[in-house]
């Protein structure tokens, strides 16, 4: 924790003495004030019998988000950072905090929650859903991870609460359009799965990262968060590694919660370079010892092209990078920023 200069907060929740935790909920904040204050009203709102305890890391906001948390939400438990250290490694912060390790499967095991649930601070958690969308984990000893549908303010869905893995053909059909010109065609929209109803209950790939509900024992297996990836990409490649420890990811279209999903960080280059950047390592990780040469150099142009020149430049150096692969969960120096827009307004790669 010192390593990231952080403050803890030791402020327990009532409820997380009274025995095993059901559930925990990390809520990684950056510069969102009044939409955190939303969240978590909507959360402690919650019409469950569960126990559970909210977590809430801050990553160095200057808008008084962690002095709003302090004031109005004494019973949150606040990690404080002084730099915006990612979104990943915000998150395994919390997650070490609730006795995971990567790397140690079943460690502190009697003490870890059986559920924990990343939430985004710009959603809104209607009373029944936090109950609803862990007895549907519940009931299915096999999931691992599961989301619920998610709309928009205006009504519209969150195309990246249902997904496929980006594979290079996936991927390939997304670039070039073939995806929006057919998007109910089961070969050309696989990653976005709109041929499906949006009420549907089915197993996906991914759920999105702003409400994903994952079992203690799947983490277990799978490892904390990768801190290669700053601010996106990070959700599919925990439910990719999740999948591949043999867990299942479902979608549970009859719970809805909404995302206010803002726009701001569209119009920053910064977020545009992270964005190309999980791309890239995504592929880099999971998919490119088994592709093609020229396929391979195919996929790196197409994302610096697809990204303008200024994610083009940077793609370039960092496509040079050396392909280490350290545990997940383990913290690379380079990716530590400290002036990264918040993590909204762009879909997961």
């Amino acid at each position: 924790m010192n390593e990231h200069r952080s403050e803890v907060l030791p402020i327990e929740r009532r409820l997380e003495t009274e025995g095993k935790l059901d559930l925990a909920i990390v809520i990684l904040s950056y510069n969102t004030v009044h939409l955190l204050r939303e969240c978590l009203r909507s959360v402690y709102a919650a019409q469950t019998a569960l126990r559970y305890v909210v977590y809430v890391v801050d990553n160095a906001s200057a808008d008084g988000s962690a002095e709003m948390v302090r004031a109005e939400f004494p019973e949150a438990r606040l990690i404080v950072n002084r730099t915006n250290i990612g979104y990943s490694a915000g998150n395994n912060q919390a997650l070490r905090g609730l006795g995971f390790c990567a790397g140690t499967p079943g460690d502190g095991a009697p003490v870890l929650p059986r559920f924990v649930l990343l939430l985004n601070p710009d959603t809104l958690v209607p009373p029944a859903a936090l109950e609803a969308m862990v007895r549907f984990v519940e009931e299915r000893p096999r999931v691992g991870v599961a989301g619920p549908r998610v709309r928009r303010p205006d009504g519209s869905l969150d195309r990246a609460c249902r997904r496929s893995f980006p594979t290079p053909q996936v991927s390939f059909y997304r670039m070039v359009g073939l995806s929006r010109l057919f998007p109910k065609s089961r070969r050309f929209n696989e990653y976005n799965l709109e041929y499906l109803p949006e009420d549907a209950v089915h197993p996906v790939d991914a759920v999105v990262g702003a409400f994903m509900l994952l079992r203690r024992e799947a983490i277990e297996d799978a490892g904390l968060l990768d801190e290669r990836f700053f601010m996106y990409g990070e959700d599919l490649d925990w439910a990719k590694r999740i999948k591949d420890a043999g867990w299942e990811i479902w979608y549970n279209g009859q719970v809805e919660i909404t995302h206010v999903k803002e726009a701001a960080s569209r119009q920053s280059s910064k977020s545009r370079i992270d964005f190309h950047e999980a791309m890239w390592l995504f592929y880099r990780k999971h998919y490119r010892a088994e592709t093609a040469w020229w396929v391979d150099r195919a996929i790196a142009l197409g994302i610096a092209l697809k990204g303008g020149v200024s994610v083009a430049r940077q793609l370039w150096a960092f496509c040079a990078e050396p392909e280490d692969d350290p545990q997940p969960g383990a913290i690379d120096r380079t990716t530590i920023r400290s002036a990264t827009p918040a993590r909204t307004g762009v879909d997961s790669p």
